[in-house]
């Protein structure tokens, strides 16, 4: 077992309520990098988005076809740190600043949440930060599997002598005291070669985050996540979970079938390029079926020799194989959804995020397959982002700029707190360092 399993990934500190600053985040996808810049200005506090405590202003950004990247996890290094150093590359000459450090997204490495209950004695005192701390810290252990590392620890509710519901523990006086939390976790590897790829471009990893939480930061209304909701992030390698209950996120899954799958489909299908068949996708990619679509027709270059003549196919052919796949994954969303808190919200909505949401027809199959409203998810809240990062797609980036500003709810495992006192190794780099010679 390396140092690194059982352990969390880097996290950020939060954004001072008074204090502004510049945000750089990285979303490294399976077909896309997105690098977005940002500068963060202390805000009024907004009745549509409670917790946000600053606006976010965006001054650079890039979105390029990635590369070195399957199903959310790096297959080449060296491709995919040719790809970053591109896309940070491109963001920064826009925001005319220097990135040294990123906040990064996960997708990929089998996310997954679990809910879990840790308790200890306090012996008839007040509760204090400290015995909040240990209690967390023991069930995030009791819940990180072998080779996996936590990317949240959340706490969802207090006990107190068995007294559940209780929002602030602090100073108040009990025998038992209990935690019931969200503890979301990945495979270490795939979470250490995704921060490597960023490191080998002498960029820290400030923080990272799985997809489908920050991509519900971005999304969702207030009322959305008070009342349950689940955010189903749909990439090109992966569909990734999260639910919200009560305004706090629950739960995470993810499975690695994505859009990139119905390109694949495609290209077998029609026996075209795979270039070919992603362009399809992108201008006649629908799951809605009948009408005239049996009758009008295409011509669909053949994969293969330049001398074959091009087949003619329905547009009805091409809507059957996108929805084939479609549903595939919507049921997929739906077994992960019944073993969610998720089951329990009867009111609950889903909200479709990601590159792959954005396919015509999507809302209507997701809504008669989930037997719940669905609608697609835009960034709320957001001023001046141009028009081609309105959408979908840039949900996750844009809700890793949001991220610091909720990062107080998780909990941070404390990290040799004397030997950095003594060796100076205090803030992102020596942790950043740190956390990638422990995992070697």
């Amino acid at each position: 077992m390396t140092g690194l399993d059982r352990t969390q990934t880097p996290k950020t500190r939060q954004m001072p309520h008074k204090r502004g600053g510049l945000v750089a985040c990285l979303d490294i996808g399976t077909s896309k990098i997105a690098c977005m810049i940002a500068r963060l200005k202390p805000s009024a506090p907004s009745d549509a988005l409670r917790g946000r405590t600053h606006a976010v202003e965006l001054i650079g950004y890039s979105q390029i076809q990635s590369r070195g990247m399957k199903a959310g996890a790096v297959v080449d290094l060296a491709e995919c740190e040719q790809g970053v150093r591109q896309a940070v590359g491109l963001a920064e000459k826009m925001a005319k600043v220097r990135v040294d450090s990123v906040l990064l997204s996960v997708s990929g490495g089998r996310l997954s949440g679990q809910l879990v209950e840790a308790a200890a004695d306090i012996r008839g005192g007040a509760v204090t930060p400290a015995d909040v701390s240990r209690v967390t810290s023991t069930g995030m252990r009791h819940a990180t599997g072998e080779g996996r590392t936590v990317l949240h620890a959340l706490p969802v509710g207090y006990t107190l002598d068995g007294v559940k519901g209780i929002r602030d523990p602090r100073g108040m006086v009990a025998h038992q005291f209990g935690v019931d939390m969200n503890v979301v976790t990945c495979d270490a590897t795939v979470a250490r070669n995704l921060m490597l790829a960023v490191e080998r471009c002498h960029i820290n990893v400030e923080a990272m985050a799985a997809s489908p939480y920050v991509a519900g930061l971005s999304v969702l209304t207030d009322d959305e996540a008070d009342l349950g909701a689940a955010v189903v992030e749909m990439g090109a390698g992966t569909t990734t979970i999260a639910v919200y209950a009560g305004g706090r996120f629950v739960h995470a899954a993810g499975f690695a079938v994505g859009g990139q799958h119905i390109t694949m489909d495609l290209a077998r299908g029609l026996s075209a390029t795979i270039a070919d068949a992603e362009r399809i996708k992108t201008l006649y990619g629908t799951v809605i079926t009948g009408g005239s679509d049996s009758r009008e027709l295409m011509s669909v270059p053949t994969a293969g020799d330049e001398q074959d003549l091009p087949q003619i196919v329905s547009r009805a052919t091409i809507a059957n194989i996108v929805k084939h796949r479609a549903e595939e994954v919507f049921e997929m969303v739906r077994d992960k959804l019944k073993d969610s808190p998720f089951a329990s919200e009867p009111n609950g909505r889903v909200v479709l995020s990601g590159g792959a949401s954005q396919l015509t027809g999507l809302v209507e199959l997701g809504t008669q397959i989930l037997g719940r409203p669905v609608r697609v998810g835009r960034p709320l809240g957001f001023g001046r982002l141009p028009n081609e990062a309105k959408n979908a797609a840039f949900a996750v980036p844009a809700g890793l700029l949001v991220y610091p500003q909720y990062v107080h709810q998780e909990h941070v495992e404390p990290r040799h707190t004397r030997q950095q006192v003594r060796t100076g190794t205090g803030g992102y780099f020596g942790k950043v360092g740190r956390w990638l010679r422990e995992g070697f």
